[in-house]
């Protein structure tokens, strides 16, 4: 089940994105760090209503940010459709006790839901290069990518941004 995520889901969700950094530092990919995803970030996603969350047996195992809001980072990059009504998608997380069975997936399938019932002409995303995982789950749904930013709090290599347009 997915619901809007509230305060008292704000530890474990910190814990599912700690927990996602531990596994994906073992596996040599340095996306998230001490200084992002922060309590302090999680916490204004909340009170924004813009962060939702996957329940099994009544536990929290997975989240994702998405919003119509647009980072100011984005705007190098030459996105393929209108500016002025898109989604945009950020923490994205499932814990690593759960990943490989469809969470993220209906995660997406969820967000791309609410763009479509607002109207939006696409969804914009951004992925750590060097997770070959994500980047392949990324193009596999549809997303194109565009360019790159980067957020040099958390690494010297890029983020790939991607989009995808909603047809309709």
């Amino acid at each position: 089940m997915i619901r809007q995520a509230v305060l008292q889901d704000l530890e474990a969700v910190k814990n599912i994105t700690e927990s996602c950094a531990a596994h994906m530092s073992a596996q040599g990919i340095f996306q998230w760090n001490a200084h992002y995803p922060s309590r302090a970030v999680f916490e204004k996603d909340i009170l924004e209503g813009s962060l939702n969350v996957y329940l099994k047996n009544q536990k929290v195992v997975g989240c994702i940010m998405f919003s119509t809001e647009k980072d100011a980072l984005y705007n190098t990059i030459n996105w393929q459709s209108p500016e002025g009504n898109n989604l945009y998608i950020h923490r994205l997380a499932v814990h690593p006790d759960h990943q490989g069975g469809g969470i993220a997936r209906q995660l997406m399938d969820y967000a791309e839901a609410a763009a479509v019932a607002l109207n939006c002409s696409s969804v914009r995303l951004d992925t750590f290069s060097q997770n070959p995982r994500n980047n392949r789950f990324y193009q596999a749904r549809g997303y194109h990518k565009l360019g790159d930013v980067y957020f040099p709090k958390q690494s010297e290599f890029p983020f790939h941004c991607y989009e995808k347009v909603l047809q309709y």
